[in-house]
């Protein structure tokens, strides 16, 4: 299928890192905290290849609220090619009328409804170089490292900043990825990911490909230098350096020898036309 309204969250799913378990979880609905992600994921997870993750999003699109489902798609910022795929989905699936028992799914809403930030606390294990989440510690906040992770992608989605800052160093991409698809991450905090040593490649990855946050000088310095950024992603960036970084990374032993080698022809090509 092709993909529809991408987002980190969704290309793990459309890159087929998700296992069976996780794939169930999202075609029942209870995964993705926007409505567009979870309409996307369900159009997608229609035609897994798993008969019974399948036929679970299928059903899951057939409970939607018709009402609300139509109000969704006409909104001005649902893209079209989503509104086509699901209009493929709905020539064998019909979406159910407003059903007056709970078990309808609400556009956008997770069921059971989402974790509350305000009840986890930032492990001290976990983020040693990490401010303390707001408000003092009790016995009944759970852990970051307690939770499912179906959680973890929920408080990655709607928690603190203290919080994000340990779940995208998070092991799971699922967890990661909503990290950088929540709708409460700044730019701050992604220049500070981008600097990070210890978080995924993958997710120096997704933060390089993304053309709104690389416009960002400070931005692009910092995944050049970050030397576990893919070379796919760095080198290209290089070329944006000013001369003054450009020499610092020149003899940087951090980055892999491709990054210095590429920096000392840039120096030597200026030098050359400053002549």
């Amino acid at each position: 299928m092709d993909a529809v309204l991408k987002t980190p969250l969704v290309e793990c799913f459309l890159r087929g890192d998700v296992s069976r378990d996780l794939r169930m979880v999202a075609a029942q609905g209870l995964m993705a905290e926007r409505a567009h992600e979870q309409l996307t994921l369900l159009v997608l997870l229609a035609k897994d290849a798993d008969p019974e993750v399948a036929a679970t999003a299928a059903e899951t699109a057939r409970r939607l609220p018709a009402e609300a489902l139509a109000a969704f798609l006409a909104r001005p910022d649902v893209p079209a090619d989503l509104r086509q795929a699901y209009a493929v989905l709905v020539e064998s699936v019909t979406p159910a009328a407003p059903a007056a028992s709970d078990d309808a799914l609400p556009i956008g809403a997770s069921v059971p409804p989402p974790i509350d930030p305000d009840a986890v606390h930032v492990d001290e294990e976990l983020a040693p170089d990490a401010s303390p989440a707001d408000g003092p510690g009790t016995g009944a906040r759970r852990p970051i490292s307690s939770l499912t992770v179906v959680e973890r992608i929920k408080l990655a989605m709607r928690g603190t900043r203290e919080q994000r800052g340990v779940l995208v160093r998070d092991p799971n991409r699922l967890v990661s990825a909503a990290v950088l698809g929540s709708p409460k991450l700044t730019e701050t905090e992604v220049e500070a990911f981008a600097r990070m040593g210890n978080v995924s490649e993958d997710v120096l990855r997704v933060i390089g490909s993304n053309r709104t946050w690389t416009k960002s000088y400070s931005l692009a310095t910092s995944l050049v230098k970050n030397p576990k950024t893919p070379a796919v992603i760095s080198m290209p960036l290089v070329g944006r350096l000013n001369e003054r970084d450009l020499k610092g990374l020149s003899t940087d032993r951090n980055v892999p020898e491709g990054i210095r080698l590429a920096a000392r022809k840039l120096l030597a090509t200026n030098a050359s036309r400053r002549q």
